[in-house]
């Protein structure tokens, strides 16, 4: 269902020297909506029928850019429910694609996701996680990383709700499971951490940071179910670290990367995901300029 619109990425080495372990990169911000998203969404709106109506989704930005892709494929409305804190490079993209967008309170989003609906918006809400569709389009990237590199140690994986990890650990552990899987998060909103040190789900405070493609205020019950049985465990990146590894593979491999994208190296930068042979999925690279900026400046935003 996907091919021809997403495209097939290049995992390549990450060549650091100084790194604890051998880093190998799956570049999804050269995909066409700069996000892994795109693989997900369209599948999604394909498999599900009549869609008329227009497609809704609620995003910070990329899975927005991912059904706001597909409904112009499929010439229907796209309404996007917005984050109020989502970033305005994100906003402008889907809004050149077509989708209006509805800014909302964090916690007003959040119930959002919650529910799966967003009351007086007509047409068919995919849920940016939720939805089995979404998270058979994301596992095509384990698909592909197996058939690139047949052997990894581990693939670390950006946590927003779960369903990137779900779908790629489901995929690499049916064909390969002695592959260790985990999940990478920001400190500053790490519910999955957090869940995996209690052994239930728990709920955090969350700040809102340059990395908005990733965290929450808590895990999806759902998601929490899918995922745990795949989880090897899951990693923390300081903001710190997090804008080191954006600076890095910007100076080494000439990769711009979104804060989320820079989860998984900067955790296998860290050494905490040991040595061998590591997968780190660069999840996207749709950050704002300044921000950018400022990185390569070498600072933190």
């Amino acid at each position: 269902m996907i091919a021809g619109t997403a495209v097939r990425t290049p995992l390549v080495r990450l060549h650091a020297p100084e790194a604890p372990a051998e880093i190998y990169l799956k570049l999804e911000n050269l995909q066409p909506i700069g996000s892994f998203k795109i693989r997900g969404a369209y599948n999604a709106a394909r498999h599900a029928g009549d869609v008329s109506a227009g497609l809704v989704t609620a995003s910070a930005g990329n899975m927005a850019q991912g059904v706001a892709w597909a409904a112009r494929e499929l010439r229907v409305p796209c309404t996007v429910i917005a984050p109020d804190h989502a970033p305005e490079a994100k906003l402008t993209a889907i809004e050149r694609l077509g989708g209006r967008v509805i800014k909302l309170p964090f916690a007003e989003w959040w119930t959002v996701i919650e529910e799966s609906r967003y009351p007086g918006v007509e047409g068919l809400f995919l849920h940016p996680v939720e939805n089995e569709n979404v998270m058979a389009g994301n596992g095509t990237i384990g698909l592909e990383i197996l058939e690139d590199l047949p052997d990894p140690d581990a693939v670390l994986v950006p946590w927003g709700g779960g369903g990137l990890f779900t779908g790629i650990a489901s995929a690499v552990k049916a064909q390969r499971p002695k592959t260790k899987l985990f999940g990478c998060e920001i400190e500053t909103a790490a519910p999955l951490n957090a869940s995996l040190e209690a052994g239930e789900m728990r709920e955090i405070e969350y700040q809102t940071t340059f990395v908005d493609g990733a965290g929450a205020k808590a895990l999806l019950p759902k998601m929490w179910g899918l995922a745990e049985p795949l989880l090897d465990g899951a990693y923390k990146a300081s903001l710190d670290e997090t804008a080191a590894a954006i600076r890095l593979m910007a100076e080494r491999a000439r990769v711009i990367a979104e804060g989320a994208g820079a989860l998984a190296p900067a955790a296998a930068l860290s050494g905490r995901a040991g040595s061998g042979k590591i997968v780190c999925i660069v999840s996207g690279g749709n950050i704002d300029f300044s921000k950018l900026t400022t990185i390569l400046e070498g600072g933190t935003p």
